[in-house]
């Protein structure tokens, strides 16, 4: 799907307005989607869902959410119906919402066991989703660092296929990321070491691997600038000219799988606790995640201790004083340690994306062009 085809079927997002029902036929979709793939999660939990996480959701809370998504989403379409003069997105959100409810809705009985050890990880990417969605799209409408952008910009569909792509096969990805540091363990790790951290309270624990894994990735990721052969799939990400918080999932399936391979070989060496590297996983994928956002308000006092918005923005600019500096994911004074910090007081980048390097548009050219030498 490009972005044309999207502006033909569903209208343009420059000319909305509260009363026009563009606003409340997107939510709408939005919703039908989150809620279909909610329930077949529900009905196929064998197969959709990550083994390591289905005993964990409080269905309690989850089952009547579901039905509340499918509720809204029937009731935005409405609303959408009355409104806009085109129908495509009511009718959308309706046909998402009714196949929800025949499937069972909230109410699918799930079975007593489910015995299989792997899942393609539909019920993390819905989450994911929902989560993402209803914290920062908000942030950036009520406080854009470029009001005109607006959520459905140039090239958005590239990115939520992204999105799609790097979050859907979570299962495959953990593989690939923890293959390296299973290798690396019984020849490396030190078992004093291990047994020594692992006796750190959760939250001791919890610190150390932010720190061990942004040293451990400012590493990886100055390699990836300064090495031709990798900086090919890293300028892939670089190839982003407008930020938020959407744009932070481009990145390619090689470049991911790498960097982060890499970096759980130190944090397995160490010996951290399951539930410490969990808990760096919700981090990263959260705070990653804002770093990219479109977001003007700052937190002066922050700006020193933790990377923000502004900090990462600097990263992504196009302008040649920025170019190879703020490698750092979460802690800014590693940067300039290294000598590699730019962050002139109280400025944003003018301008994104890459400067001397040029990246095709669309999501497979640029997966296929970095393994082509181009």
């Amino acid at each position: 799907m490009s972005d044309e085809f999207f502006r033909k079927s569903f209208g343009d997002s420059e000319s909305v307005h509260l009363g026009s029902g563009w606003i409340s036929g997107v939510s709408a979709v939005f919703l039908g989607l989150l809620s279909l793939g909610a329930v077949l999660c529900l009905r196929f939990p064998a197969l959709l869902t990550l083994p390591e996480a289905r005993a964990h959701y409080p269905m309690g809370v989850i089952r009547p959410l579901i039905q509340g998504i499918i509720f809204a989403a029937l009731v935005l379409a409405a609303v959408s119906a009355v409104l806009r003069q085109r129908k495509v997105l009511a009718l959308t959100a309706a046909v998402l919402a009714v196949a929800a409810l025949a499937l069972g809705g909230g109410g699918v009985p799930l079975p007593q066991e489910v015995g299989t050890k792997t899942g393609i990880g539909l019920d993390w990417f819905v989450l994911d989703l929902f989560v993402m969605t209803i914290v920062f799209v908000p942030l950036e409408r009520i406080w854009p660092l470029h009001p005109n952008q607006g959520t459905f910009r140039a090239e958005w569909t590239t990115d939520a296929f992204y999105f799609v792509a790097t979050h859907l096969p979570s299962q495959l990805i953990n593989f690939l990321m923890l293959l390296p540091a299973a290798l690396a363990a019984p020849w490396l790790a030190i078992p004093q070491l291990q047994s020594y951290v692992r006796n750190w309270p959760f939250v001791v624990q919890l610190l150390a691997v932010i720190l061990v894994a942004d040293l451990a990735q400012y590493a990886v990721h100055r390699m990836f600038h300064k090495i031709p052969v990798l900086w090919r799939f890293h300028a892939v990400h670089h190839s982003i000219r407008t930020m938020d918080w959407i744009a932070g999932s481009r990145s390619h399936f090689f470049d991911i799988v790498v960097t982060r391979g890499l970096i759980m070989i130190p944090l397995a060496l160490c010996g951290f606790s399951q539930g410490a590297i969990i808990g760096y996983i919700l981090f990263v994928s959260f705070h990653a995640t804002f770093s990219h956002i479109d977001f003007r308000p700052r937190t002066i006092w922050l700006e020193n201790y933790l990377v923000t918005p502004r900090y990462h923005h600097w990263h992504h600019s196009a302008q040649e004083e920025a170019i190879d500096c703020n490698f750092a994911i979460h802690f800014p004074w590693i940067d300039r340690i290294f000598g590699t910090c730019h962050f002139p007081k109280d400025q944003w980048p003018k301008s994104y994306g890459l400067s001397g390097t040029s990246v095709r548009p669309g999501f497979f050219r640029q997966f296929i062009d970095p393994f082509m030498g181009r």
